[in-house]
């Protein structure tokens, strides 16, 4: 097994041996699902028997032996191991806000990606402000600008699926025996989709190493649209999950990195920086990454300058609205305009 880059490991493995093949780790078995058809036919399809998550040793012990819908409340069992073991109440309430980053940590790490492809193909930024610029002039973006933002759109779409934070999914584990193509599946074996092969085969997307958003020009498709999609060569990106563990919280990763991918733009130039010694661009290897279950781009340089002083000035006086709307506990005691559909505010109101 490759210590590192696992998934361009997985990806030669696939070119190889075909879109399904497994691997004998001690006495497990795992199954590597390299294209999009096969997600569909077992992840989704039979989701009824592939919907499972793999038994994982540690998390045994740290559950004491329950299934999470049975275990004790986890805070709980933090403010007892508080009092024995003596650690701070800023530790526990850092270890038990852990659990709720999967959502935060995976749209900011799909922002450092997008940055990074910026500095990249710096064509994307050009085209992007351009469309900026000519539908929202001097004011922010709302999300009400999205049905009018194609290129923008383009830019989500084709940030998950150039530098996917899942880059091999989250395992899945099959509860019983099957067979696909020929192939015996044992019940316990876990299934994993390698996000990678699958969103960089040349098949699916020419060019799969260029970050073009005009690929997605003529999709329309929100996320949830795309993972239900009985194709499954027009689901655009697999960063969501497949089966019965899609991603529940989709449409708020679309409409957050919209509304930062848009804002980011209409406010601020990205450029490559520039080595002191030689007087080069430094431009970033897309490879370079910060593995573990999610990925995001190693730390990168760039020169982020506003557009202009007026823009900066806008961005400045934003930020000043939106602490008006803040109380002590740092949390929105109103929404701000521009962060709820038009048609939404009649049934949710203003109000938090």
């Amino acid at each position: 097994m490759p210590k590192e880059k696992a998934h361009l490991q997985f990806q030669k493995w696939s070119e190889e041996n075909g879109p399904v093949y497994s691997l004998v780790l001690g006495m497990k078995v795992m199954v590597v699902l390299s294209s999009d058809q096969a997600i569909k036919d077992l992840l989704d399809k039979r989701s009824g028997i592939y919907s499972s998550r793999p038994e994982m040793y540690l998390g045994q012990i740290i559950s004491g032996g329950y299934r999470v819908l049975l275990m004790p409340c986890f805070c709980v069992d933090l403010i007892k191991a508080e009092e024995e073991q003596g650690f701070s109440e800023g530790i526990a309430g850092y270890t038990s806000g852990s659990l709720l980053e999967a959502g935060s940590d995976t749209t900011a790490a799909t922002l450092i990606g997008f940055v990074q492809a910026l500095l990249i193909f710096p064509e994307v930024m050009t085209a992007a402000q351009a469309e900026i610029d000519r539908v929202c002039g001097e004011r922010l973006p709302e999300l009400d600008d999205l049905p009018n933002l194609p290129y923008i759109r383009g830019c989500i779409k084709e940030s998950m699926r150039w530098m996917p934070t899942d880059i091999l999914g989250v395992p899945h584990a099959v509860i019983r025996d099957d067979e696909y193509m020929g192939y015996k599946i044992p019940k316990g074996s876990t299934m994993v989709y390698n996000v990678w092969a699958v969103q960089m085969d040349p098949k699916r997307h020419a060019n799969p190493e260029r970050f073009d958003p005009s690929r997605w020009l003529e999709d329309t498709q929100t996320s949830a649209e795309a993972a239900t999609n009985a194709d499954a060569t027009k689901r655009d990106h697999f960063v969501f999950g497949a089966g019965r563990r899609l991603c529940q919280g989709m449409h708020i990763a679309d409409r957050s990195l919209f509304l930062a991918m848009s804002r980011l733009l209409w406010g601020f130039e990205f450029h490559r920086a520039v080595d002191d010694a030689t007087g080069e661009e430094i431009v970033p290897a897309m490879h370079d990454l910060t593995e573990g279950l999610f990925v995001l781009p190693k730390p990168f340089q760039a020169k982020v300058v506003p557009r202009s002083e007026a823009k900066a000035a806008r961005i400045r006086a934003e930020w000043a609205e939106m602490t008006e709307l803040l109380d002590d506990e740092m949390q929105w005691k109103a929404l701000p305009k521009g962060m709820i559909w038009d048609d939404d505010a009649a049934l949710v109101g203003v109000e938090a």
